[in-house]
């Protein structure tokens, strides 16, 4: 086995310390740093999660010889920024979701791997998970027959109102938080969307959103989202044979999938029990490795970022957009 990769932890939110809960079940990973724009931040985090580095600055932390790769947990709005930024520095780069609503921003962040011959991922930790790739292997063997339709939901009501999720010019928003875990689901099921209509319920950011893509061959996906309602996530992936429910499909905590045969029988699939983030940390390793290649490039990061940014524009336009 290869040895494990060093990295450089570019934040101190919560979403950084469910990555090293992660890192800390696997063997390819070692956490050599971590950086803030308060030193201190950055040495009290050091010190709590037993990191050997800590850095001031985001710019010290890129400069770190050691430092292989960098895992980014910054706000929406810094994603692509500092993205490039570490590409250039020489670093692989595993970029929290979303990476961007905006296309062209996704393509300059790949051209930039591209040059500095680095990688880089959209780190959608539930598209790693065991139960990801048996909901596939249940739809590919034919399991619901021919997919009809994909309905999704996730939502939490998040009540610290400065919250960097709820300031506009950090891209907050539930369709940017935890829509896009329902946009990327009916992408890996039925492909790319030809069309969108979204409508969102808007305060400073958007705080309720739904939406209904339109796939090839007819297939239809429907999900809704928010930051101001109870706590929900609930994945249904229909056919004309039957239909698969998971009501717990992105944070994989109880990996169980229903499986609903047409003649009213219910089969309980279990799924293997893995943390999603050392899922996520151990493929990007054996992508460094030069084993195989990431599961999520270029193209479902452009992708993503393509429908996300259509559902935004029919949402204020009030009409339906081709992707």
């Amino acid at each position: 086995m290869s040895e494990p990769v060093r990295w450089g932890i570019l934040s101190t939110a919560k979403i950084a310390r469910l990555v090293l809960a992660g890192a800390a079940k696997s063997d390819r990973v070692e956490v050599l740093a971590v950086g803030s724009r308060d030193e201190a931040r950055a040495a009290g985090f050091a010190r709590e999660h037993g990191i050997e580095r800590a850095y001031g600055s985001y710019e010290a932390l890129l400069a770190d010889p050691d430092v292989e790769a960098v895992y980014i947990g910054l706000p929406n709005s810094l994603h692509v920024l500092w993205s490039i930024a570490s590409l250039e520095a020489g670093k692989h780069v595993l970029c929290e979701k979303p990476l961007t609503r905006r296309t062209e921003e996704a393509e300059a962040a790949f051209d930039a791997a591209d040059r500095a011959e680095r990688l880089l991922m959209e780190a959608f930790m539930y598209r790693h998970n065991p139960q990801t790739r048996r909901v596939e292997q249940l739809v590919d063997e034919g399991a619901i027959g021919e997919l009809r339709l994909i309905r999704s939901a996730f939502s939490f009501s998040l009540t610290e109102l400065g919250n960097v999720r709820m300031r506009p010019e950090l891209d907050g928003g539930a369709l940017m938080d935890v829509g896009c875990y329902c946009v990327s689901a009916a992408r890996l099921l039925a492909g790319e969307p030809e069309a969108v209509t979204g409508q969102q319920v808007v305060g400073e950011v958007d705080l309720r959103f739904t939406a209904t893509l339109s796939f090839p061959d007819e297939v239809l996906a429907h999900f809704d989202c928010g930051v101001d309602m109870a706590t929900r996530a609930q994945l249904e992936v229909a056919g004309d044979q039957g239909r698969l429910v998971l009501n717990d499909p992105f944070h994989s905590l109880e990996p169980v999938i229903e499986v609903h045969a047409g003649d009213g029988s219910v089969e309980q699939v279990e799924a293997e029990r893995d943390n999603p983030y050392a899922c996520e940390l151990r493929d990007f390793a054996a992508a460094v490795a030069g084993e195989r290649a990431p599961l999520l490039g270029r193209d479902d990061a452009v992708g993503q970022a393509r429908t996300i940014g259509a559902l935004y524009k029919s949402a204020q336009s009030g009409s339906r957009v081709i992707v």
